[in-house]
């Protein structure tokens, strides 16, 4: 049975795991509602063959957010597969 989001906790993401292949540098941002926050991951450099599924640490804590991928240079492409990311929640609500 699946869970679904209730959007109302305050949750904590520590990091972020893509099982992908591809050329270049994969760029990651995990972003609250709106952009106000933002925090860059370090770059994935990525493969066409590759035998593990790169981890990127974070320290971000919103009530929603979004993880954008992409690629900023001329023939750079990707293929994910998987996306893991490690979150649980810190806190029930902000202050007041």
């Amino acid at each position: 049975m699946a869970r679904r989001s209730s959007g109302e906790n305050i949750n904590h993401v520590n990091a972020v795991r893509i099982r992908l292949v591809g050329v270049g540098n994969l760029k990651l941002k995990l972003q609250s509602l709106q952009n106000v926050i933002e925090q860059d991951l370090l770059d994935l450099p990525m493969s066409s063959v590759i035998n593990i599924q790169p981890t990127r640490l974070a320290n971000f804590k919103q009530q929603r957010m979004a993880l954008q991928g992409r690629t900023t240079e001329i023939n750079e492409y990707f293929k994910i597969n998987r996306i893991v990311i490690f979150a649980k929640p810190s806190e029930t609500s902000y202050p007041g």
